[in-house]
Protein backbone atom coordinates (compact mmCIF):
# COMPACT_ATOMS: atom_id res chain seq x y z
CA UNK A 1 0.00 0.00 0.00
CA UNK A 2 2.94 2.17 0.99
CA UNK A 3 6.57 2.09 0.33
CA UNK A 4 9.48 3.93 0.81
CA UNK A 5 13.15 3.40 -1.01
CA UNK A 6 16.04 4.78 1.02
CA UNK A 7 13.88 7.89 1.31
CA UNK A 8 15.78 11.11 1.85
CA UNK A 9 14.65 15.14 2.36
CA UNK A 10 16.49 17.91 2.81
CA UNK A 11 15.37 21.53 3.76
CA UNK A 12 17.35 24.55 3.24
CA UNK A 13 16.68 26.15 6.69
CA UNK A 14 18.77 29.82 7.25
CA UNK A 15 21.13 29.12 4.50
CA UNK A 16 21.83 25.88 5.80
CA UNK A 17 20.59 22.45 5.23
CA UNK A 18 18.82 19.92 7.19
CA UNK A 19 18.55 16.25 6.37
CA UNK A 20 14.67 15.94 8.13
CA UNK A 21 14.80 12.14 6.59
CA UNK A 22 18.01 10.26 6.20
CA UNK A 23 17.71 7.02 4.27
CA UNK A 24 14.85 5.37 5.36
CA UNK A 25 12.75 2.54 3.79
CA UNK A 26 9.48 1.00 4.84
CA UNK A 27 6.84 -0.85 3.55
CA UNK A 28 3.36 -1.07 4.98
CA UNK A 29 0.76 -3.47 3.56
CA UNK A 30 -2.93 -2.80 2.90
CA UNK A 31 -4.82 -2.87 6.03
CA UNK A 32 -1.92 -2.02 8.98
CA UNK A 33 -2.84 0.12 11.38
CA UNK A 34 0.09 2.33 12.05
CA UNK A 35 1.11 4.53 14.47
CA UNK A 36 4.44 6.85 14.46
CA UNK A 37 6.58 8.18 17.41
CA UNK A 38 9.42 9.98 18.17
CA UNK A 39 10.72 13.19 19.73
CA UNK A 40 10.02 16.63 18.35
CA UNK A 41 12.09 17.13 14.76
CA UNK A 42 12.67 13.54 14.55
CA UNK A 43 10.70 13.66 11.04
CA UNK A 44 7.30 12.28 11.78
CA UNK A 45 5.51 14.55 9.92
CA UNK A 46 7.99 14.85 7.38
CA UNK A 47 7.14 10.74 6.75
CA UNK A 48 3.73 12.02 6.74
CA UNK A 49 3.89 14.51 4.44
CA UNK A 50 5.74 11.93 1.67
CA UNK A 51 3.29 9.93 2.62
CA UNK A 52 0.32 11.96 1.58
CA UNK A 53 1.77 13.17 -1.41
CA UNK A 54 2.11 17.09 0.55
CA UNK A 55 5.80 16.77 -0.48
CA UNK A 56 8.32 14.87 -3.04
CA UNK A 57 11.65 13.04 -1.48
CA UNK A 58 14.84 14.59 -2.37
CA UNK A 59 16.12 11.00 -3.08
CA UNK A 60 14.75 7.85 -2.94
CA UNK A 61 11.33 6.75 -4.03
CA UNK A 62 7.55 7.14 -2.08
CA UNK A 63 5.03 4.46 -3.72
CA UNK A 64 1.39 5.16 -2.94
CA UNK A 65 -0.56 2.51 -4.21
CA UNK A 66 1.70 1.29 -6.93
CA UNK A 67 2.22 4.80 -8.04
CA UNK A 68 5.50 6.27 -7.51
CA UNK A 69 4.89 10.33 -6.84
CA UNK A 70 8.15 11.82 -8.09
CA UNK A 71 6.64 11.35 -10.93
CA UNK A 72 4.15 13.01 -10.65
CA UNK A 73 3.31 16.53 -11.70
CA UNK A 74 1.29 18.97 -9.04
CA UNK A 75 -2.19 18.03 -10.81
CA UNK A 76 -1.37 14.38 -10.53
CA UNK A 77 -0.74 14.35 -6.67
CA UNK A 78 -3.95 16.92 -5.86
CA UNK A 79 -5.76 14.23 -7.36
CA UNK A 80 -4.47 11.47 -5.67
CA UNK A 81 -4.89 13.15 -2.22
CA UNK A 82 -8.30 13.36 -3.52
CA UNK A 83 -9.15 9.85 -4.46
CA UNK A 84 -6.71 8.01 -3.05
CA UNK A 85 -5.59 9.58 0.68
CA UNK A 86 -7.85 10.25 3.43
CA UNK A 87 -6.43 13.20 6.02
CA UNK A 88 -7.17 13.60 9.57
CA UNK A 89 -5.94 16.66 11.14
CA UNK A 90 -5.75 17.72 15.11
CA UNK A 91 -7.91 20.60 14.79
CA UNK A 92 -10.35 18.60 12.51
CA UNK A 93 -10.22 21.29 9.66
CA UNK A 94 -14.32 21.22 9.21
CA UNK A 95 -16.19 23.88 7.43
CA UNK A 96 -18.00 26.16 9.74
CA UNK A 97 -21.29 26.97 7.60
CA UNK A 98 -21.93 23.38 6.89
CA UNK A 99 -23.27 20.36 8.52
CA UNK A 100 -21.66 17.37 9.19
CA UNK A 101 -23.26 15.76 6.48
CA UNK A 102 -22.34 18.18 4.50
CA UNK A 103 -18.79 18.19 5.05
CA UNK A 104 -18.79 14.72 4.98
CA UNK A 105 -20.00 14.97 1.63
CA UNK A 106 -17.63 17.19 0.17
CA UNK A 107 -14.90 15.35 -0.93
CA UNK A 108 -17.46 13.36 -3.20
CA UNK A 109 -19.39 16.55 -4.37
CA UNK A 110 -15.95 17.84 -5.65
CA UNK A 111 -16.00 15.12 -8.22
CA UNK A 112 -19.73 14.20 -8.88
CA UNK A 113 -21.66 16.72 -7.11
CA UNK A 114 -24.99 16.10 -5.18
CA UNK A 115 -26.41 12.66 -5.48
CA UNK A 116 -28.84 10.11 -3.59
CA UNK A 117 -25.50 8.11 -3.09
CA UNK A 118 -23.08 10.53 -1.94
CA UNK A 119 -25.77 11.66 0.57
CA UNK A 120 -26.50 8.17 1.30
CA UNK A 121 -22.58 7.14 1.65
CA UNK A 122 -22.17 10.39 4.32
CA UNK A 123 -25.41 9.21 6.27
CA UNK A 124 -23.51 5.89 6.40
CA UNK A 125 -20.37 6.80 7.55
CA UNK A 126 -22.04 9.20 9.81
CA UNK A 127 -23.63 6.44 11.62
CA UNK A 128 -20.76 3.49 11.40
CA UNK A 129 -18.74 6.80 13.87
CA UNK A 130 -22.19 6.68 16.05
CA UNK A 131 -23.32 10.35 14.48
CA UNK A 132 -26.51 9.23 13.12
CA UNK A 133 -28.51 11.91 15.06
CA UNK A 134 -26.09 14.93 14.42
CA UNK A 135 -26.30 15.07 10.45
CA UNK A 136 -28.08 18.24 10.54
CA UNK A 137 -25.51 19.87 13.40
CA UNK A 138 -22.95 22.45 12.64
CA UNK A 139 -19.12 22.03 13.60
CA UNK A 140 -20.10 24.76 16.69
CA UNK A 141 -23.29 22.50 17.97
CA UNK A 142 -20.51 19.92 18.21
CA UNK A 143 -18.20 18.72 21.02
CA UNK A 144 -15.06 18.36 19.96
CA UNK A 145 -15.01 14.15 19.98
CA UNK A 146 -17.92 14.66 17.48
CA UNK A 147 -15.96 17.31 15.31
CA UNK A 148 -13.50 14.75 15.05
CA UNK A 149 -15.77 12.13 14.19
CA UNK A 150 -17.42 14.18 11.30
CA UNK A 151 -13.87 14.44 10.20
CA UNK A 152 -12.99 10.92 10.22
CA UNK A 153 -16.00 10.07 8.16
CA UNK A 154 -15.21 12.68 5.88
CA UNK A 155 -12.00 11.47 5.41
CA UNK A 156 -13.48 8.00 3.90
CA UNK A 157 -16.44 9.42 1.82
CA UNK A 158 -13.93 8.47 -1.50
CA UNK A 159 -13.49 4.88 -0.05
CA UNK A 160 -9.79 5.71 0.36
CA UNK A 161 -6.95 3.07 0.67
CA UNK A 162 -4.59 5.07 2.73
CA UNK A 163 -5.68 7.25 5.55
CA UNK A 164 -3.44 9.60 7.24
CA UNK A 165 -3.79 11.40 10.49
CA UNK A 166 -1.58 14.34 12.34
CA UNK A 167 -2.23 13.91 16.21
CA UNK A 168 -6.01 12.98 15.70
CA UNK A 169 -6.60 12.96 19.38
CA UNK A 170 -4.40 15.82 20.65
CA UNK A 171 -7.35 17.99 21.18
CA UNK A 172 -9.57 15.92 22.90
CA UNK A 173 -9.22 14.17 26.33
CA UNK A 174 -7.64 10.40 26.98
CA UNK A 175 -10.88 8.92 27.02
CA UNK A 176 -12.68 10.30 24.38
CA UNK A 177 -9.26 10.02 22.25
CA UNK A 178 -9.10 6.20 22.32
CA UNK A 179 -12.76 5.53 21.60
CA UNK A 180 -12.00 7.55 18.56
CA UNK A 181 -9.16 5.37 18.18
CA UNK A 182 -10.79 2.41 18.68
CA UNK A 183 -13.16 3.40 15.93
CA UNK A 184 -11.17 4.00 13.19
CA UNK A 185 -9.42 0.25 13.93
CA UNK A 186 -13.25 -1.00 13.51
CA UNK A 187 -13.24 1.51 10.27
CA UNK A 188 -10.44 -0.22 9.24
CA UNK A 189 -11.12 -3.66 9.66
CA UNK A 190 -15.02 -2.71 7.77
CA UNK A 191 -13.47 -0.51 4.92
CA UNK A 192 -10.31 -2.25 4.79
CA UNK A 193 -7.58 1.30 4.72
CA UNK A 194 -4.17 1.11 6.08
CA UNK A 195 -4.41 4.09 8.53
CA UNK A 196 -0.65 5.50 9.76
CA UNK A 197 -1.03 8.28 13.02
CA UNK A 198 1.76 10.69 14.24
CA UNK A 199 1.11 10.86 17.90
CA UNK A 200 3.29 11.80 20.88
CA UNK A 201 0.87 10.03 22.87
CA UNK A 202 2.53 6.64 24.07
CA UNK A 203 -0.57 5.39 24.93
CA UNK A 204 -2.35 6.04 22.09
CA UNK A 205 0.36 4.76 20.27
CA UNK A 206 -0.31 1.22 21.44
CA UNK A 207 -3.82 1.47 19.98
CA UNK A 208 -2.13 0.57 16.27
CA UNK A 209 -1.08 -3.22 15.03
CA UNK A 210 2.52 -1.67 14.38
CA UNK A 211 4.88 1.41 15.32
CA UNK A 212 7.04 2.89 14.07
CA UNK A 213 9.90 5.13 16.72
CA UNK A 214 11.44 7.64 14.72
CA UNK A 215 14.46 9.57 15.75
CA UNK A 216 17.11 12.15 13.99
CA UNK A 217 15.42 11.16 10.43
CA UNK A 218 15.77 7.55 10.83
CA UNK A 219 13.71 4.51 12.23
CA UNK A 220 15.07 3.50 14.98
CA UNK A 221 12.61 0.96 16.07
CA UNK A 222 9.58 -1.05 14.42
CA UNK A 223 7.58 -2.75 16.79
CA UNK A 224 4.27 -5.33 16.25
CA UNK A 225 1.83 -6.96 18.01
CA UNK A 226 -1.63 -8.59 17.62
CA UNK A 227 -4.58 -6.70 18.79
CA UNK A 228 -7.53 -7.92 20.39
CA UNK A 229 -10.23 -9.45 18.34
Amino acid sequence: MLELKDVTKTYSQGGKSVEALRGVSLTLDRGEFVTIVGPSGSGKSTLLHLAAGLDTPTSGKVIIDGVSTGEMNDDELSLLRRRRIGLVFQFFNLLPSLTALENVMLPMLLESGPTKEVKARAQELLALVGLEDRTSHRPEELSGGQAQRVAIARSLIMKPPLVLADEPTGNLDSSTGAEILKTIRELGKNEGFTFIMVTHDLEASRLGSRRLTIRDGLIVDDERWHLPS
